[in-house]
């Protein structure tokens, strides 16, 4: 299977200014794509009898070579794939958009998720890698062995250069502690598993919220692109991303803990978009990521040889008793604690959660045959 490697770069400075050229020329022909093919939806929407043909990312490229590259010489000083991977990005954008996955693609700023894409004469070595027009770069950490990438995917975050490659790697079956376990997700708690194991979420956003205001609010009167907001706006991008990198790392162990020990790992289809939608619930939802959550998931039970199930966002199991089976009729939203009016079950609503979707992923599973005291023994 194919994983995705991604480290970071630790370029010179006139290595640094070779990578913002190949980042703003990559930004300057995809915007230029972007206005040609609006201009021509625009024609082609007004004047229905001439329609002109929607161009692909070739006829893009070739639109470039003729028309803007030579008005342009500085084109010439970064390598020709840097546009066409640029140009071929655009081109899968407009098909999300006419398919109608996703919206009309945007015109890129600058200094905001600068990257460009390179193929060709690209080599590994032990903690440098060589790159097209740029020759080699050294990173922080020592890459794969044995690694020969097509192409390699450059990007900048918080002034910080970053290199990803996709690299082959085979399956490694782990040996498994525990069959099923059913996981509920939360706000209060990260992840609350069927045996009881509780993982409290990270929480960073809601950690660094203070410090993150603080230095908005000492850039609010600043001249914008100054020597000082240019500072300001730094410091704030490092924060954002010390945020988003606590957030990963807490993800990354959870999940890493449960593909490896794990047989059968149960967890609901949520609906984070809904969810997010609620400005009640938005920032402790997405200081959580429960999308980030699945994604990670889905890749490492294949990884490590898990299996990963579903449950139905419908299936009541938040009002089930993972004892008797009873269903309640109202559950609200700020009742934590699960109480079963039936037999008298008394239990944290999280942990009732993870326990009714490990019977029901198993009842699916199996067929129906077991019954709730052997899913409660294992």
């Amino acid at each position: 299977m194919l994983l995705g490697f991604k480290t970071e770069l630790h370029p010179t400075n006139r290595q640094k200014t070779l990578l913002a050229k190949h980042a703003g020329v990559a930004r300057h022909a995809y915007n230029w794509g972007l206005w040609l093919t609006r201009n021509i939806l625009n024609h082609n929407s007004n004047n229905p009898d001439s329609k002109l043909k929607f161009p692909t990312a070739i006829d893009l490229h070739k639109l470039l070579v003729a028309m803007v590259k030579p008005n342009n010489y500085w084109y010439y000083e970064v390598s020709k794939t840097a546009p066409q991977y640029a140009l071929r990005y655009l081109s899968v954008a407009w098909k999300r958009c006419f398919s109608k996955v996703s919206d009309q693609p945007k015109f890129k700023k600058k200094g905001r998720d600068d990257s460009f894409t390179l193929d060709g004469s690209i080599s590994v070595d032990f903690n440098r890698i060589k790159l097209p027009r740029i020759g080699w770069i050294k990173t922080y950490e020592i890459l794969p062995d044995n690694v020969t990438p097509k192409s390699v995917t450059i990007s900048k975050k918080a002034d910080r250069w970053f290199v990803s490659f996709k690299i082959e790697t085979s399956p490694q079956i782990t040996e498994k502690s525990v069959d099923v376990v059913g996981v509920d997700l939360g706000v209060k708690s990260l992840a609350t598993l069927s045996t009881g194991e509780v993982f409290v979420g990270a929480k960073s956003y809601r950690k660094l919220e203070a410090k993150l205001s603080r230095l908005q609010y000492l850039n609010r009167h600043k001249v914008k692109f100054s020597s000082n907001w240019k500072k300001a706006q730094l410091k704030i991008a490092k924060l954002h991303s010390k945020i988003a990198n606590i957030r990963k790392d807490t993800l990354h162990k959870l999940t890493t803990y449960l593909a490896k020990n794990h047989s059968q790992i149960v967890i609901e289809d949520l609906n984070v978009s809904g969810m997010i939608a609620n400005h009640k619930l938005a920032k402790a939802v997405a200081d959580m990521g429960f999308y980030e959550f699945r994604r990670q998931l889905e890749y490492k039970c294949e990884l490590y040889g898990s299996e990963l199930i579903i449950v139905d966002r419908w299936f009541p199991s938040s009002k089930t008793c993972s004892r008797c089976g009873t269903v309640k009729e109202s559950l609200f939203l700020s009742e934590r604690v699960f109480n079963c009016e039936h037999c008298n079950f008394s239990c944290d609503c999280s942990a009732t959660l993870a326990r009714t979707r490990l019977e029901c992923s198993v009842k699916f599973s199996y067929g129906g045959q077991l019954d709730r005291d052997s899913l409660r023994t294992g």
